[in-house]
């Protein structure tokens, strides 16, 4: 049984510009993630809100996981705030796992995102939650919560994002994605 760690935003301070947090959204599509895991067979172990990030790192380095999610939101830079818009998925440069995770998010992305030429993946060295954790892992920023169209987005689709996240990790393990709600 694949084990994945879900490691949703520790960013309370991160406001949506339509109220919230993005710790509280990003764990609201965790929690949404939970059934569609555990009816494809998928084991999870998440961090939760009252942790740090190097706290978070180390419980999924000491979790014997085969993936490591980590589920954020996007804020442009303060001089063009709000004016951004898609998601990016996030993978260490040079992770083949990861760049094969990335591209396979990329795609469930595209079928759900408004725009899907908006919806692109990235390699990176600089992101401490790729970078230290053991497991091939990703960072999806689902979406700019600084951008009030993205925003509403988010939620307003909390279970489609959370299904495609699901579908992605079933569709990398190469297990059935099962869907609770049709079974």
């Amino acid at each position: 049984m694949p084990r994945v760690y879900l490691s949703p935003s520790l960013q309370e301070f991160n406001p949506f510009i339509n109220g919230g947090s993005e710790e509280e959204v990003m764990n609201q599509i965790a929690d949404a993630m939970e059934p569609y895991l555990e009816a494809s067979g998928i084991e999870i172990v998440r961090n939760s809100p009252e942790m740090s990030l190097g706290e978070a790192i180390a419980q999924s380095n000491n979790s014997n996981v085969d993936f490591h999610l980590a589920i954020h939101s996007n804020a442009s830079p303060e001089s063009i705030a709000g004016q951004r818009q898609g998601p990016v998925i996030y993978y260490f440069s040079g992770s083949e796992a990861g760049e094969e995770m990335a591209d396979i998010m990329e795609d469930e992305f595209e079928d759900i995102y408004p725009e899907e030429e908006k919806v692109q993946t990235m390699s990176t060295v600089t992101l401490r939650e790729l970078r230290r954790t053991d497991a091939p892992s990703v960072l999806v920023e689902v979406a700019y919560h600084d951008n009030l169209e993205d925003a509403n987005w988010i939620k307003n689709n909390i279970q489609p994002i959370a299904r495609a996240l699901s579908r992605s990790l079933a569709d990398y393990f190469g297990i059935p994605f099962v869907d609770p709600a049709a079974s």
